[in-house]
């Protein structure tokens, strides 16, 4: 059991199951637990995002890091050195990612410093390349994430490259090896009709969990082909609908959102509790919060999608939000949304633009109606 002392009491993770835990003042003396002291400054990241390359071959059109085949991989030493500079922070989780982390022979090494240094490694990968020996290899990681954006031609939909079948066979040789496996799944505009479909077949091909991901205008994305690649306004409308259709359908495996797919709550009924939602563990935006990531060349950034720089800067609840983020029953865990989308429309610092009671609200106001509820 590991343990970080807070002014509220202490995050705790056990080290047999992936599983972090917020225990209060009084709980921890129910458990008979006394927590270090906390830490003097501002509370460090509970997860980092660590590129550990920056160099891959698949040339994903929608790529976040435009990572290209003649990219820049760190020595080992000097990634052992983030390492042991995030776990003396306090960090509890580092998700190794590139460009793709596979093109490293060091890959084992550095899970085993992590898991030295009382840190929990967790990695995503394309799978390209993965044999089954090699799947043998990392089971120093917590879980491995495979990207698998759809079945068949919606995989090349989304990516640009027909590699499919490459990446269930990823799939295939870390479930075979006991590595616990789960799916990255990019929704876009088109393959969101056939998503079930997705989570379907990755069920079967035995992962435990599916992470949905929100398509983001960063890196290769950044263009205007952005635009017409999200979804559209009704798929965000009927997202939590659809999201309790894909979980009743996907047990055994657990889905889980991405933490910029919040807002698209703000208007469902059932999900528009910033209270039920805080008590789940759900979180919109955490850049610069519970949430940090260190680029290639080891600049620290508030999350994988913003650029390097000042953490506090891009921190969701820096800033006094705007409406209808101010009068938001969720905006206490949303956070006004994805600050790369926001930056994408010109404002950093605006509400999500494809929020639906933004939108909502958008257009009374260009229509010179009252403000919806």
């Amino acid at each position: 059991m590991r343990l970080r002392g807070e002014t509220w009491g202490a995050w705790i993770r056990l080290e047999h199951a992936p599983l972090l835990l917020a225990v209060d003042h009084a709980g921890l003396a129910s458990l008979a637990i006394t927590p270090p002291p906390p830490r003097p400054g501002p509370s460090a990241p509970l997860e980092v995002h660590v590129a550990v390359t920056s160099q891959c071959s698949a040339g994903c059109t929608g790529c976040y890091l435009d990572a290209t085949p003649g990219g820049h991989s760190p020595e080992k030493g000097e990634i052992v050195r983030r390492l042991e500079g995030l776990a003396d922070a306090g960090v509890f989780t580092v998700a190794f990612g590139g460009g793709e982390p596979l093109v490293r022979d060091d890959l084992p090494d550095l899970a085993r410093a992590a898991r030295g240094l009382g840190l929990l490694p967790v990695m995503t990968t394309s799978g390209l390349g993965l044999t089954a020996r090699r799947a043998t290899e990392l089971r120093d990681f917590a879980q491995i994430n495979v990207s698998y954006d759809g079945v068949g031609a919606d995989y090349a939909e989304v990516r640009g490259i027909d590699a499919a079948r490459h990446a269930e066979r990823a799939i295939e040789a870390l479930v075979a090896a006991g590595v616990r496996t789960g799916a990255n799944v990019v929704l876009t505009r088109a393959t969101m009709p056939r998503a079930a479909d997705t989570l379907e077949r990755a069920k079967a091909l035995g992962c435990v969990d599916a992470q949905l991901l929100r398509y983001k205008p960063r890196g290769r994305a950044a263009s205007l082909e952005y635009l017409s690649r999200r979804l559209s306004a009704d798929q965000v409308r009927r997202f939590p609908a659809l999201l309790r259709a894909w979980s009743a359908r996907a047990r055994p495996m657990s889905l889980r959102v991405d933490c910029s797919m919040i807002p698209w709550f703000s208007t469902d009924p059932s999900l528009a509790d910033a209270a039920r939602l805080t008590r789940l563990g759900i979180f919109g935006c955490e850049a610069g919060g519970h949430l940090a990531a260190l680029s290639v060349d080891g600049a620290t950034a508030p999350c994988s999608f913003l650029p390097p720089g000042d953490g506090d800067l891009h921190r969701a609840h820096a800033r006094a939000p705007r409406e209808p983020c101010a009068s938001c029953p969720i905006f206490a865990v949303c956070k006004g949304g994805c600050r790369a989308v926001s930056a994408f429309s010109g404002d950093p610092w605006a509400p999500d633009p494809e929020c639906p009671k933004v939108v909502a609200w958008r257009g009374a106001a260009a229509h010179g109606r009252p403000e919806p509820a």
